[in-house]
C-alpha cells in the first residue's frame, strides 16, 4: 500500500554519516543552497556538521566554501 498523505509535505530530518533519520514525515527536503525541493528519494548530498540538506555536489560545495570564510 503507497502512502500518500507525505506527498507535497516538507520532511524533517537528522542528517548522520551515510545515513539520515526522519524525524517528521514528508516527500521531501529543501537544498539549503538554491532554495529546490529534493525529493527523499534524490537525496544524496547533505552535512552533518550544519544538519543542511543540498540538492547537488555544486551546491554542497557551495556551502562548504561558505561555511570556511572567515
Amino acid at each position: 500500500m503507497i502512502n500518500f498523505s507525505n506527498a507535497g509535505k516538507e520532511a524533517k530530518l537528522r542528517y548522520l554519516d551515510g545515513d539520515y533519520q526522519v524525524v517528521q514525515s514528508g516527500s521531501f527536503v529543501t537544498c539549503a543552497i538554491t532554495g529546490r525541493s529534493i525529493a527523499l528519494e534524490d537525496l544524496k548530498y547533505w552535512s552533518v556538521d550544519r544538519q543542511e540538506a543540498y540538492a547537488d555536489a555544486t551546491a554542497s560545495y557551495q556551502a562548504y566554501v561558505q561555511a570556511e570564510k572567515p
